[in-house]
């Protein structure tokens, strides 16, 4: 029999210090992201995209306010300006894409990057306050035009004031005098009106 080896086993040393932990292996670079996180990331550039379309959207809709927009209209006319709207054309020169929006008529430019003012046609209107014997009118094509309204950077307003249904026309700066001067000719067919100068 071979004798036992009695050494007693050697107990750990408080003062012994253990190696630190192997570092765990580097993990892949996005690993750590939540599905969430990934699904937020991916909709925001998708959001951003759609508010932009939105937007130009909104803005190519958006209509342009003109001094016409504003007159006031008399409601007993509205029964004859439905078959004279009617008989406007479809387009002025470069002045297309007729819209009809009850007692108002508009055309905007064809011509490319040109975004101003659109001409407008507005039916019914009240009689100018400002027409006076001494108003200067406008003949045309032979009708009588009184300006309303004008800016130099953008057009003319004008009502014909010898027919009736009065109307009202805002012709911008870049569609020259050969819309007012078809308009005239179509205005022309209508019964001639006496001038109506109210309390003046």
């Amino acid at each position: 029999m071979t004798e036992k080896d009695s050494t007693p086993a050697e107990e750990p040393r408080d003062d012994v210090e253990t190696a630190p932990d192997a570092p765990s292996p580097r993990q892949p670079e996005g690993a750590g992201l939540s599905p969430a996180l990934i699904a937020t990331l991916v909709a925001i550039p998708a959001m951003v995209i759609a508010v932009f379309i939105v937007f130009a959207v909104f803005k190519n809709n958006e209509q342009v306010s003109t001094p016409v927009d504003s007159y006031a209209t008399v409601e007993q006319d509205a029964a004859a300006c439905g078959p004279l709207i009617q008989k406007l054309p479809e387009s002025f020169g470069d002045f297309g894409g007729r819209e009809i929006d009850g007692d108002t008529v508009r055309w905007t430019s064809s011509v490319d990057g040109e975004d101003g003012d659109p001409l407008v046609f507005k039916c019914g209107v009240a009689r100018p306050e400002a027409l006076a014997p001494t108003s200067a009118l406008q003949v045309i094509n032979p009708t009588q035009w009184f300006i309303t309204d004008t800016d130099e950077e953008r057009g003319q307003a004008y009502v014909l004031v010898d027919r009736r249904p009065y109307v009202a026309v805002w012709v911008p700066k870049a569609a020259g005098n050969g819309p007012l001067t078809d308009i005239s000719g179509l205005m022309a067919q209508l019964p001639a009106a006496p001038l109506d100068f109210g309390d003046n």
